[in-house]
């Protein structure tokens, strides 16, 4: 009756590392091939993609037959999804990438999003929690899968290949060295050692900013699932002090409240690290690309800084 009563107060787990840490499910000697994050991260993407799937049921046009009914998305769930679909793509997306990259780069970002999204949402339910409550010691499902430095950097590196066609794709190979070189080559023989430097360091950054992407990711998750679990464990720190019912009582109502204000937090969280995940992968691929778009603005600013300059010089001409 102790031990039932300490995991009601600490949700099942005395270490709060025991919360964000993965299980060995199945292994072939020592090479685990099955872990409780892959069948979480399975059953995630799973949700993700029916809810899309339903999203997008409800968001298509309707037959003819509904009138003016048929392109109004019906439902909450998918409301909300295309307003943040729409958001996304005009306000956060176009002002990076453009148009043309927006509408070929859209469906990635956006898989990349709602991927994360899903993920972080799912790693709130304490589904190995309840499961220990229940009585069962070893669980297959629960945790958070973007808390997993392994996961996170298999999505880091899915967007660096992207990142990196994108470059080669825009600059060629050329470009992409000259680009690497800082402009410094071709360039007076005296430049190249700097631009050697300004080689390595570029170089270094294709790598250091998409595993900027998984460590941001994995250590806020990480974080935010540790300080909720710690303050559960108040409780059973209390339990363990032998303090007696209204001491144990006190403590336990704090931290469970202080957990719950924590618990919104972690769920702003997950939304801003879905967002930021997939806004820097958007803007790294944007500075791969062709300045053509800035170019073009600057000639135009300069056209338009021509006629003006013309047409000052006429009307001075004509009050002569």
């Amino acid at each position: 009756m102790h031990e039932n009563a300490m995991h009601m107060l600490t949700l099942a787990a005395a270490d709060p590392i025991d919360h964000v840490t993965d299980k060995y499910l199945l292994k072939i000697g020592d090479t685990p091939i099955l872990t409780m994050h892959m069948v979480t991260l399975i059953i995630a993407t799973g949700i993700m993609l029916w809810a899309m799937w339903t999203a997008a049921k409800s968001i298509d046009t309707g037959p003819e037959s509904d009138g003016n009914d048929r392109y109004i998305t019906k439902g909450r769930f998918a409301q909300l999804i295309e307003a943040m679909v729409v958001y996304l793509r005009d306000e956060m997306l176009e002002p990076v990438l453009g148009k043309e990259h927006t509408r070929r780069y859209l469906p990635f970002l956006l898989s990349l999003f709602f991927f994360v999204l899903f993920n972080n949402l799912f790693g709130m339910i304490p589904v190995m929690d309840f499961l220990h409550l229940l009585g069962a010691h070893n669980t297959w499902i629960g945790g958070t899968a973007t808390a997993n430095i392994a996961i996170t950097g298999a999505l880091a590196l899915v967007a660096f290949v992207l990142i990196e066609a994108h470059a080669f794709r825009e600059q060629g190979v050329k470009g992409w060295l000259l680009h690497n070189f800082g402009g410094l080559v071709p360039g007076p023989i005296l430049l190249f050692p700097i631009a050697l430097i300004v080689f390595v360091v570029e170089i270094a950054g294709h790598f250091i900013k998409p595993t900027a992407l998984a460590i941001r990711l994995f250590a806020n998750m990480v974080a935010g699932h540790t300080l909720m679990a710690v303050l559960l464990s108040f409780g059973y720190a209390a339990v363990e002090a032998g303090m007696g019912t209204f001491g144990i009582g006190t403590i336990t109502v704090v931290s469970g409240i202080s957990a719950i204000v924590v618990t919104f937090l972690e769920l702003f969280v997950s939304f801003l690290q879905a967002f930021i995940f997939m806004f820097l992968t958007a803007v790294f691929i944007s500075l791969m690309s062709h300045d053509d778009e800035h170019e073009a603005g600057h000639e135009e600013d300069t056209v338009a800084h021509s006629e003006h300059q013309l047409a000052t010089e006429m009307q001075e001409a004509v009050a002569h």
